[in-house]
């Protein structure tokens, strides 16, 4: 019973002799059946003269036991048998300490869970992930997981959490990336105008799920959806899909990486006294498909530039289009959610498109564009909250605590570095797999240090993606925009330390969102400086011209 611990002790009938023998329940770990290990009697209980214990363990007589006993002094060795020179019959009782493995419930197997399991089978932890969905690597799931996605952008902050892994995910991840070097942006009369940026494609979920092959302490359970957990009990609730059935799972401690609709967060909420905002924006969204064009040797070949973001600005509302791994393009229409309404049939589609995106039309095609009315509308949601954990039992990360608007592409950014530093942080409390002093209380403060730390650049972030949503809608084609851009980067040129960007500090560096923010709020001022003072040279110099 190396991995197993004392669960009760309780008695069954008596022996021959009259009296009544303990027996220990035994629970291994790893959801094992329960185990009950019965003290057999043996010739020495024959004698009642004998303490009841002596017999159970199978002692010799107290006489005996004493006549026996030499200058050699007692050793408790650390075996499942009782040493006769032990004067301490409880000696294999107290020795050795079994430690036994913390075991992590990962609700949610999205992008964020499935790096998250990864962190913690890295630490040794047992890990157990659950998924609502199919499993995505299975050819007959994907269909019904692609209905309804925005494209992923990979920055330098999710490199960085793939790197830490030491599992080389961020190097495999370069065999289905697409690099992007900028925004091109279509004008209403099909102009194209480019600016600086970049841009990730698909399979990432499916690299993350199969990595978990290589460690033997991690499950993964598809088709479980959660019903109901005991936060301090560590009890789970969940109902398999596939079967019908509920199942009970029991975990030391549960993380919540079930998306923007968490029902770990609800469960939290019935707990905790939780600061929460959630904001619907008046904007939905909806796909479309650019197909591949065939060359004259039959092989696909995209029909735009790929290793662009392609915008089609339009003030309320716009369109962009994002490069897959098959050639094609992913278009996402984002528009008020009356303008989708009024568009009810085919010719007020195409009127529609004509007006206001009419490159796209030979792109997408007359008849795919009709996909519009067969493919779901999206909402998008905006959520705050705080605290992320209770006690050192619970905790919540990725779109789960703290969801965004997709317009800066950090959500999955923002989710693995949640991670990354969530390692950091049980790397600095000295967090392991196993119980060791003071452990629930130093996980405990492990946790609410992550709090701590990561609302203030969550906030940040949130707000960034709302603000940059209006900036791809209408600021790229303002020409005082455009200017303010120009300036920006001419001065980070000329000073690189001193401006930057603040879309190369969110996407091209890990600095924390809440300092770039702040940054890009001085920076805003000096320019915003620089721009009066050139104003008021620029009209010195022309009242002289004309004295």
């Amino acid at each position: 019973f190396a991995n197993a611990y004392v669960n009760d002790v309780f008695t069954i009938p008596a022996n021959l002799a009259g009296e009544t023998l303990p027996t220990v329940k035994i629970r291994v770990t790893g959801h094992g059946p329960m185990v009950r290990h019965r003290a057999s009697p043996s010739a020495h209980l024959a004698s009642k003269d004998q303490p009841l214990v002596h017999r159970v363990l199978n002692l010799p007589p107290t006489a005996a036991r004493r006549a026996s006993s030499s200058t050699i002094p007692p050793v408790c060795k650390k075996t499942s048998s009782y040493h006769s020179k032990c004067e301490n019959p409880f000696a294999m009782f107290t020795e050795p300490k079994i430690q036994t493995k913390r075991r992590v419930a990962i609700i949610g197997g999205g992008l964020v869970g499935a790096l998250a399991a990864l962190y913690f089978a890295r630490r040794d932890w047992n890990v157990d992930l659950f998924e609502l969905r199919k499993d995505p690597r299975i050819q007959g799931n994907r269909a019904g997981l692609s209905q309804k996605s925005i494209n992923l952008a990979l920055s330098t902050r999710g490199l960085s959490a793939l790197a830490n892994t030491g599992l080389n995910l961020d190097e495999m991840v370069l065999n289905f990336v697409i690099p992007m070097k900028g925004r091109m942006i279509h004008l209403d009369k099909g102009e194209l105008r480019s600016q600086s940026y970049g841009i990730f494609g698909e399979a990432l979920l499916e690299l993350l799920l199969n990595t978990t092959r290589k460690f033997t302490n991690v499950n993964i359970f598809f088709q479980y959806q959660m019903k109901t957990c005991n936060f301090d009990s560590g009890l789970l609730e969940f109902v398999n899909k596939a079967e019908g059935t509920t199942i009970q799972h029991t975990a030391d401690l549960i993380i919540g990486a079930d998306g923007a609709y968490s029902s770990v967060r609800s469960q939290l909420m019935r707990v905790i006294n939780m600061d929460y905002n959630q904001e619907y924006i008046t904007h939905a969204y909806r796909e479309l498909t650019i197909p591949p064009i065939i060359d004259d040797k039959g092989d696909p070949k995209f029909a735009m530039d790929p290793n662009h973001l392609h915008i089609w600005p339009r003030h309320t509302f716009m369109m962009i289009a994002l490069p897959n791994l098959n050639k094609s393009f992913t278009c996402t229409l984002f528009m008020p959610k009356e303008t989708f309404d009024a568009i009810k049939t085919e010719r007020e589609l195409l009127n529609f498109f004509e007006v206001y995106f009419p490159d796209s039309i030979p792109l997408i095609g007359e008849q795919r564009l009709k996909e519009y009315f067969r493919n779901p509308i999206g909402s998008l949601i905006s959520i705050k909250c705080k605290p992320y954990h209770y006690r050192n039992r619970a905790l919540i990360i990725g779109d789960a605590a703290h969801c965004m608007v997709p317009f800066y592409g950090q959500g999955m950014n923002c989710g693995f570095q949640d991670i990354e530093l969530l390692d950091s942080i049980f790397e600095r409390f000295n967090i392991t797999a196993f119980h060791n002093d003071n452990y629930d209380d130093k996980l405990e403060l492990a946790l609410e240090e992550y709090t701590k730390l990561r609302h203030e650049d969550a906030v940040a972030i949130c707000d960034l993606a709302m603000y940059n949503y209006i900036e791809m809608r209408s600021s790229v084609v303002n020409p005082w925009y455009l200017m303010r851009r120009w300036v920006e980067s001419w001065l980070h040129w000329l000073f690189p330390t001193l401006i930057i960007p603040l879309y190369t500090m969110v996407s091209f560096s890990t600095v924390r969102y809440s300092e770039a923010m702040k940054r890009w709020q001085w920076q805003g001022f000096l320019l915003n400086i620089i721009g009066l003072m050139s104003g008021a040279i620029i009209a010195m110099l022309l009242a002289l011209l004309y004295i």
